[in-house]
């Protein structure tokens, strides 16, 4: 099956409007680009279940310095009110610097007539710290 462009469009807007929260320290506003009962899956601890533990996931991330998340979508398809995407991922502090890249997974799920993210992973293609 696939999805349509319009689809196709919503969730690519949805990706920027994710990337343009995280550039401006919103993590309120990156939690309610969640489902309710969303989940989001960081490597290295335990799966984040629901907005407000989202939030605080993301506000550690910002607190210790990252400062932009670049997306590129590299598959992106689904059926009915349910969608997933594959791409890559780029962490980067306020120089430029990469502090993380990686792959990501995400299963969309429209709520309330608006793509939100339901399950979301993140992988680190970079050496693991000790």
């Amino acid at each position: 099956m696939s999805i349509s462009m319009e689809v196709m469009d919503e969730i690519r807007a949805a990706d920027e409007a994710f990337s343009a929260a995280y550039h401006r320290g919103d993590a309120a506003g990156l939690a309610a680009l969640y489902t309710k009962d969303g989940e989001f899956m960081p490597p290295n601890t335990d799966i984040v279940k629901g907005r407000s533990a989202i939030e605080k996931q993301f506000q550690g991330f910002m607190d210790k310095g990252v400062k932009e998340i670049k997306l590129e979508t590299t598959e992106l398809d689904g059926f009915g009110n349910t969608a997933f995407e594959i791409g890559k991922y780029i962490l980067e502090d306020a120089d430029g610097m990469v502090l993380d890249r990686g792959k990501f997974m995400v299963i969309w799920k429209k709520e309330a007539n608006q793509w939100k993210l339901h399950r979301d992973m993140i992988n680190s293609s970079m050496p693991a710290l000790h």
